[in-house]
């Protein structure tokens, strides 16, 4: 009986027992989790802002508040996908497929589009993001740095909600592991061995850890007095937190050689730059002084409603 016992214990949790769903079936169509953990993550960080931007000190107003909440949406998806296709589609090839595989009987490629089919990018949506970031300040004559530092408060929340769908979903799992690490899970389509179940580590590290640090560092603090500290802080948080679970995560199937060859993944050697440029702007921040308390940095510059 000690035994059986003993053995049930040990045996890894099963995706399939949870009784997840990738969404909700209305009709002919189904509303994916994974759209609405974007929708939920942008809404909230939305909302976050709002509330960011009457307090004291702020670089901007509420109408830049919401063109950022457009463009950055864009910015978000076209980065992450794009991304996706040219950093994690190509290989060792180096050539991404999504932009150069194409259907017998079409003149073009629609794969890119097909975002239902999953692959997006981290590393892309920064981008896109930070495109869109210096698009809407360069429009609005706003300090780029300052509203960087107010937009990573907010970023906490989309990778939480993102890494949790992603679990929802299935997909994403992690390294296979043995049965010492109690909470191993076999996901559908990974194979009958028990893997890490990685996505979790990332919303813990990459979502609720960032959002831990940043609003206490925003709401109790007057770190938002130094530009750049911000940007700063979150870019060495993520990025340090992204290392750490490439350990854990199963490397892209199609990069998995890449891997073994280098030592380490693609996301790690994406993470090692940005991580290098968040040290950097922690110490330019540290070594400015502070602007005074209730400035309004570059808001006051641009153009009020109505005129």
């Amino acid at each position: 009986m000690l035994d059986l016992l003993s053995a049930a214990a040990s045996a890894p949790l099963h995706w399939e027992d949870l009784g997840l769903r990738p969404g909700i079936p209305i009709g002919p169509f189904t509303l994916r989790f994974y759209s609405l953990a974007y929708l939920c993550g942008i809404l909230l960080g939305y909302w976050h802002l709002s509330k960011m931007v009457k307090a004291p000190g702020a670089p901007m107003a509420q109408k830049h508040a919401d063109d950022l909440f457009f463009y950055c949406t864009l910015g978000i998806i076209f980065g992450g996908r794009l991304g996706y296709a040219a950093f994690y589609t190509g290989g060792d090839t180096g050539t991404p497929s999504l932009f150069t595989h194409f259907t017998p009987g079409q003149t073009i490629s629609w794969d890119l589009l097909r975002l239902w089919d999953g692959g997006m990018s981290f590393h892309g949506g920064l981008i896109g993001t930070t495109i869109a970031i210096a698009f809407v300040s360069w429009r609005g004559h706003l300090s780029f740095i300052r509203v960087c530092d107010y937009i990573s408060v907010n970023v906490g929340f989309g990778m939480l909600f993102g890494r949790l769908a992603n679990f929802v979903n299935g997909e994403l799992w992690g390294r296979v592991t043995d049965a010492s690490v109690p909470w191993a899970m076999v996901f559908p389509h990974a194979g009958p061995l028990p893997r890490h179940p990685s996505q979790l580590y990332e919303a813990l590290l990459e979502g609720a850890l960032v959002i831990a640090i940043m609003l206490p560092l925003f709401w109790k603090t007057r770190a938002r007095y130094r530009t750049g500290l911000l940007v700063g802080t979150f870019v060495c948080t993520i990025s340090a937190a992204r290392f750490i679970v490439e350990f854990f995560r199963e490397p892209d199937a199609q990069l998995a050689e890449f891997a073994l060859r280098t030592g380490l993944s693609m996301g790690q050697w994406l993470t090692i730059p940005l991580f290098l440029a968040g040290l950097g702007l922690v110490g330019w921040a540290l070594s400015r002084p502070e602007l005074a308390g209730g400035r309004r940095s570059g808001a006051s510059m641009a153009p009020s409603p109505g005129t």
